[in-house]
């Protein structure tokens, strides 16, 4: 999943210290985007850390439900917090998402007249220091919701300082250079079609292609790029796995399992390839997709995304 720049104070800004440093821990500018409310220690080996999720989203909520998108960048944000607070990496490390599976029931995104609160107890079964400052971590998260389960997780990540990165990255490093690179925006498929109300969250662009589509980037998205990035954050890439999905099952459903694989930097400034296909059903019969992403014919991205009905 992307890096971020990190958020800075200016003598304008009201917000309160502590609210600023969890925007900035969690990669987020906008303080109504930054859904970690605080972490504390089960044991040696596994933390809590609390998640509170808003009435309604602009993006990430509809009809009273969340999206399965806002369970995982819950994840997403938990983890980045406890790297920085807990591992000891120093904010000015780059975060990038390797591999991530998680699974969520449907009948546990409902949304309320109140925020819902979901507790995360995580723990790290692997944690690999590099040489030069960099590290590799497997995390695993269970989520709860008035102390009930609803979701788990897997997820890799690496972290890497500056030095590291901007060799790693070339130049690609300069996240506003990067930004200002992107494409010309291309139009969406119907919002209809992937699940959603508004044309301007669409991330996919019609091709003549069965099951086949551009990525749309749409850098001045308030969500999906809340700041600059130097590459298309893993967020945008999951939601469009979740659109794909929803475009080739031609129902109304809900994407509830994914098994991801970010094999490289997606990049701004040329197209991205997204393709579906149906593959085998999983054990309880619930039909599955493959999404794969691809530049200039190299494999980017790849998600296999089990789907169920979306409750009436």
């Amino acid at each position: 999943m992307a890096p971020s720049t990190v958020s800075t104070c200016t003598d304008t800004d009201v917000d309160p210290p502590a609210l600023l440093d969890m925007r900035s821990l969690v990669r987020k500018s906008a303080p109504e985007e930054a859904l970690v409310t605080g972490w504390s220690a089960v044991s040696a080996s596994m933390q809590r850390v609390t998640v509170r999720l808003p009435i309604e989203h602009a993006f990430y909520s509809e009809g009273g439900r969340y999206s399965p998108m806002l369970f995982v960048e819950s994840l997403r944000q938990a983890l980045a917090m406890l790297t920085h607070s807990l591992h000891d990496v120093p904010i000015s490390h780059r975060l990038g998402l390797e591999n991530i599976r998680f699974s969520v029931k449907q009948h546990a995104l409902y949304a309320t007249s109140h925020p819902a609160t979901l507790t995360l107890l995580v723990t790290h079964p692997s944690i690999r220091r590099r040489r030069f400052g960099s590290a590799h971590f497997t995390s695993r998260l269970d989520v709860l919701r008035s102390g009930l389960p609803i979701g788990s997780a897997e997820l890799r990540y690496t972290t890497h300082p500056p030095a590291v990165y901007d060799r790693l990255r070339g130049r690609y490093a300069d996240a506003a250079r990067a930004f200002a690179g992107a494409l010309p925006l291309t139009p969406p498929v119907p919002a209809a079609l992937v699940g959603r109300r508004h044309e301007r969250d669409v991330v996919l662009s019609p091709t003549a292609a069965a099951h086949e589509w551009l990525l749309r980037i749409d850098v001045g998205h308030r969500v999906l790029f809340d700041h600059p990035h130097d590459h298309v954050p893993g967020m945008v890439l999951l939601e469009a796995a979740s659109q794909a999905t929803q475009a080739v099952l031609r129902g109304p459903v809900v994407p509830v399992v994914f098994d991801t694989t970010f094999v490289r930097y997606t990049e701004y400034d040329r197209p991205c390839r997204v393709t579906a296909e149906f593959v085998a059903p999983d054990p309880r019969g619930r039909p599955r997709v493959k999404v794969s992403a691809f530049q200039e014919g190299d494999p980017v991205f790849t998600s296999t995304v089990t789907a169920v009905p979306r409750p009436h």
